[in-house]
């Protein structure tokens, strides 16, 4: 999912109102991701693209969950580890090469910065009924939005997946 596409959802979001989170009347856009074997979303406003994993420069002296940096365009992006940020363990074995970069909007970090994730599902709208943020109450420090309830379903099969919404303004605030 490159930038013009991820500019294409944003600006076919229509309306944007209410604080926190944007939405369409009353829904939230939110990109999904994978960290291990647990399912994210962040608010889609704050990502500026998707992009394939490319070589890593590492940064000595750097802290332990930034990655390091690359060359998106001819222009300097960090790249943090998002499960080292998030204290996430390593529960399956992912090949770093197959991750993708999720590259932040820079009105929300100040500077170029991406975050490294497993994998990007889907861009994704779901209703506000479908988010109970009574689950936020885990993390303590408001990282966590609350939890979207993923109406899943085949002819074999109904039910949900649980995605954590996450707040990646709060977990990146000290960068």
């Amino acid at each position: 999912m490159n930038q013009d596409e991820v500019q294409q959802m944003k600006t076919g979001a229509g309306n944007i109102s209410g604080p926190g989170a944007r939405t369409i009347a009353d829904s939230v856009q939110v990109v999904e991701f994978i960290l291990g074997k647990e399912h994210f979303a962040i608010d889609l406003f704050d990502v500026k693209e998707v992009v394939e994993y490319t070589q890593i420069t590492q940064l000595p002296n750097a802290p332990i969950y930034v990655k390091g940096m690359i060359s998106l365009r001819s222009e300097i992006t960090t790249i943090i580890d998002l499960k080292v940020q998030m204290h996430i363990k390593e529960t399956q074995t992912f090949s770093e090469e197959n991750s993708k970069f999720i590259v932040l909007d820079e009105k929300i970090t100040r500077s170029k910065v991406g975050i490294m994730v497993d994998d990007v599902l889907a861009v994704s709208t779901f209703s506000r009924n479908q988010v109970d943020t009574t689950t936020s109450f885990g993390s303590g420090d408001g990282s966590i939005i609350g939890t979207i309830n993923k109406k899943i379903g085949g002819k074999e099969k109904d039910g949900s997946d649980l995605v954590i919404w996450i707040d990646i303004k709060r977990i990146l605030k000290d960068l």
